[in-house]
């Protein structure tokens, strides 16, 4: 309501500008004159004032010298004009939601954030952690994975990260959101030797990369 107000009174002070700068003609002076006579009625109707009473020209109408018909048709043509904004500026308003649902419809505008604390996993080795986004009733995934990289001492690879393991996964649209099942899936995948217990040196084996575990959780 406010910004709406504003607005209008910056209008209405650009419009006196011009009235007062005697440059206008007289065709344009009139318009002019009805335009600024039309925001300010339909400023007093949204803010809930008294309806003003004027002529054709837009002059307040004296109601000393005019008749109690002629106050009671006027205010019956200014009533409408004014409903007939108000309804216009409705009309527009839904508009505009309506084409801003179409877009936000249209365009991918949702995500998931994901914040990584720990790993809690006896795993022995190094090994690759990956978070995705998973359909159960298509049976395949529906975004690309989020790789965390776990060293055999039970902290990220980068140390630097640590702490600061996040990742938004941004390619969730209106289509995924129809989706029945969504699953939050995590695959371990450990790093080194083929068999966690190969202690025979001629056998012995590194940077192999074998599946070790797999957990989910249904986000709807």
């Amino acid at each position: 309501m406010f910004r709406s107000v504003r607005h209008m009174i910056y209008d209405l002070i650009e419009w006196r500008s011009q009235i007062l700068s005697g440059t206008l003609p007289q065709d344009e002076l009139k318009e002019l004159k009805k335009k600024v006579t039309a925001k300010i009625d339909y400023g007093n109707r949204i803010l809930d004032l008294d309806l003003v009473v004027r002529d054709e020209d837009g002059n307040i109408l004296d109601p000393e010298q005019t008749s109690t018909i002629s106050l009671f048709r006027a205010h019956e043509i200014a009533s409408k004009q004014v409903e007939e904004r108000l309804q216009e500026e409705k009309s527009q308003k839904q508009n505009i939601d309506i084409n801003r649902q179409a877009k936000f419809a249209a365009t991918p505008s949702f995500a998931l954030f994901v914040n990584l604390k720990n790993v809690v996993c006896k795993i022995g080795e190094d090994a690759e952690v990956l978070m995705s986004l998973y359909d159960p009733l298509e049976s395949k995934f529906i975004s690309e994975n989020y790789l965390v990289r776990w060293s055999s001492c039970g902290l990220p690879k980068d140390i630097d990260r640590l702490h600061n393991l996040r990742a938004v996964f941004t390619d969730l649209g209106s289509k995924d959101l129809k989706r029945e099942k969504i699953s939050f899936v995590c695959q371990i995948v450990r790093v080194g030797r083929m068999e966690l217990r190969d202690n025979n040196t001629r056998k012995l084996t590194s940077g192999l990369r074998r599946p070790f575990g797999v957990a989910g959780n249904f986000l709807c």
